[in-house]
């Protein structure tokens, strides 16, 4: 009934980078506040215990000046495989599983991102507010500080 295929929203990407870069890009606040968040946006890292039930918190100030949080909760980490964690980025999107999977293939590192939302219905509208630009301007970020 409440199927999550029917309410996960995914991304793939193939980084130019090996695994380990990939995953300390992604797990290291120093690399984080590098790439986090689209274009044009700084990030700050406000905590980050990386561990299993570990909290991060993230600020996010725009262009304009205007500042959001994203925060959550670390609920599984397996390294160099995968990172699930509960998600809100405030006041957008509130509510959310996001899991980052991370597999070598030689030199490069494939990809996915699924976002998993409570219901089919705030998917849909997740999706309409812009989910596939906005993260995927924040993997083209990613893309571009590994790659350096």
């Amino acid at each position: 009934m409440n199927n999550p295929e029917n309410r996960t929203l995914t991304l793939e990407r193939t980084f130019n980078a090996p695994l380990d870069l990939v995953w300390e890009a992604w797990t290291q606040p120093e690399h984080i506040a590098n790439w986090w968040g689209p274009k044009g946006m700084q990030t700050k890292v406000l905590q980050h215990e990386f561990k299993e039930g570990g909290n991060w918190k993230y600020a996010m100030t725009m262009q304009d000046g205007s500042e959001f949080i994203a925060d959550g909760i670390y609920k599984e980490i397996v390294p160099k495989a995968r990172i699930i964690s509960t998600a809100n980025f405030k006041p957008m999107t509130e509510g959310v599983e996001i899991q980052a999977l991370f597999e070598a293939n030689g030199n490069t590192t494939k990809f996915t991102f699924h976002c998993v939302h409570e219901t089919e219905e705030y998917c849909k509208q997740q999706e309409q507010m812009g989910f596939y630009n906005g993260w995927g301007s924040v993997f083209d970020r990613l893309s571009e500080f590994v790659s350096q």
